[in-house]
């Protein structure tokens, strides 16, 4: 119902930038304040970590990670971290759509090839029934759109509740995230993109990488919309 009210209320008001409100003629915000975002170039190319320059970090260089690439779109900072609360507290889908459109814009003009299929990171059941909707998903329905690529939001399940992950070490956190997935199509020779809204260490991505390994994946990409330092 909160999609079709947003679909209805974009066809009947102008377009405003969402950061700004000056009018718009195409895209979610203007020149000026998509310009102003944090974009997180110069990153770790195995994990977004932000770099000073594009590199491997040593982090990377001593546990590889169960992904070939990571890419975020953003620092976690503002306003960048306004859109993400926003969408995942309190429920504002058309924050899913500006980020969702901005990094599909930077997706589209990447010299490599895209990936075939999208699998959002997944809720377990009991949080998906609390929050009523899963934030990664409703980002990569947008980028799947934008991208023409295929979004497979039921491919993955998280098996177990896990722990809320803020504030524990990365080992916690990937101690937390052992055999938290599983995977529910088969992957043999697939190029895939896990998509999740943030990626802190990139324990749950690398846990759902795993998955997609043993399932056949040939390529895995980890997705966020923004990376924390």
């Amino acid at each position: 119902m909160r999609h079709l009210v947003d679909k209805c209320l974009n066809g009947l008001l102008p377009a405003r930038c969402r950061s700004c409100g000056c009018a718009l003629e195409h895209g979610p915000l203007c020149a000026a304040c998509s310009h102003d975002l944090p974009w997180n170039d110069g990153a770790c190319r195995r994990c977004a970590l932000p770099l000073a320059a594009g590199d491997t970090c040593p982090q990377c260089l001593q546990r590889p990670p169960h992904f070939d690439s990571a890419w975020a779109a953003f620092r976690l900072e503002t306003p960048v971290q306004h859109f993400i609360h926003a969408l995942k507290y309190h429920a504002d889908f058309a924050q899913a759509h500006v980020l969702g459109e901005l990094m599909a814009v930077r997706l589209n003009l990447r010299p490599a090839p895209l990936p075939q299929l999208l699998i959002p990171v997944p809720l377990h059941g009991r949080r998906l029934v609390r929050r009523g909707y899963n934030q990664a998903h409703e980002i990569a329905r947008v980028i799947a759109t934008r991208c023409g690529i295929e979004n497979a939001p039921h491919a993955a399940a998280r098996l177990r509740a896990t722990e809320d992950q803020i504030g524990q070490s990365a080992a916690a956190r990937r101690r937390n995230m052992r055999n938290a997935f599983a995977l529910r199509i088969d992957l043999t020779g697939m190029r895939v993109a896990l998509v999740d809204d943030v990626m802190t260490t990139g324990a749950t991505l690398d846990a759902l990488a795993r998955v997609c390994r043993t399932a056949g994946a040939a390529h895995v990409e980890a997705w966020a919309a923004a990376r924390t330092p």
